[in-house]
């Protein structure tokens, strides 16, 4: 008959039978794991004495002592020291200048994202942020004009654990941008979001002429749409809405990291990012 105890109570190990055993993973430079006790997220960059290192994408090190509590695309495990030592190597960046982990697959997304107001807007930001973005967990989306900014808000309310940072082209004084974000932020919602912008009408400006190979941005004369007055001024295509888009795609093109990118967008995108992932 089947004994349900075993032969031996008290044979050694009894405590550990059924239960799910830890994986051991060795601490090699460039794994990237996540401190359960607190969400912190980095690579390993050097072992030593037990302990080990781990940097963020934003080149912050703390040191944590080898062994449980570390997490793994979600998974506990327990660190231990490597076959060789892992020692600090100089190490590649990401586009917008953070350094680049060697993180296998994306991180679980968030219930907190970061909000831009149209397709540009959100192709820029990837190419610039997108590894950053992929590594924290951080969606992109885009709401095709702030006007639909308190709409959406009401649709999908943000809270304490699902958190809204909000960028917006043309945020100056007296613009309808910057009233439209004033009310949101007074509003019921205003606590759990975080809004921020450029100053520029459309986000083609936050590519800096140099990069795109003109010596300025024209100036597009009021009631004139911005896209169709630039491109006329600068002799591209702007009939329709495809030779538009085809020039922003030549735009783009021109981004290859953070320095082809005006500091005033810079600054708002991490500032929006820290805000999410806080």
């Amino acid at each position: 008959m089947d004994d349900r105890y075993g032969t031996d109570v008290l044979a050694a190990g009894w405590r550990e039978r059924g239960q799910k055993k830890t994986s051991r993973v060795p601490a090699e430079a460039g794994l990237v794991v996540e401190v359960a006790e607190d969400g912190y997220c980095g690579a390993v960059v050097s072992t030593r004495a037990g302990m080990v290192e781990l940097e963020d994408r934003a080149g912050r090190v703390r040191v944590f002592p080898l062994g449980p509590g570390f997490m793994i695309d979600g998974e506990i495990v327990e660190l231990v020291a490597g076959t060789t030592q892992a020692v600090r190597q100089p190490r590649a960046r990401t586009a917008s200048g953070s350094f680049k982990t060697e993180q296998s697959r994306a991180r679980v997304a968030r219930a907190s994202r970061i909000l831009v107001e149209g397709r540009h807007d959100a192709e820029l930001v990837e190419k610039v942020w997108g590894d950053d973005l992929r590594e924290e967990g951080v969606v992109v989306e885009y709401l095709e004009g702030v006007d639909h900014l308190d709409r959406m808000l009401d649709d999908d309310p943000p809270s304490a654990q699902r958190r809204y940072g909000i960028l917006v082209d043309h945020l100056v004084a007296g613009s309808k941008e910057a009233r439209l974000a004033e009310a949101v932020r007074a509003g019921r919602h205003g606590r759990f979001v975080y809004i921020v912008g450029h100053p520029y009408i459309d986000v083609w400006q936050c590519v800096l002429p140099s990069s795109v190979g003109i010596p300025a941005w024209p100036e597009v004369p009021r009631g004139t749409d911005w896209k169709t007055g630039v491109c006329r001024a600068l002799g591209w295509p702007s009939e329709t809405t495809a030779d538009k888009a085809r020039v922003w795609q030549h735009i783009l093109s021109r981004v290859k990291t953070y320095r082809d990118i005006d500091p005033a967008l810079l600054g708002r995108v991490e500032e929006l990012i820290d805000f999410v992932t806080a």
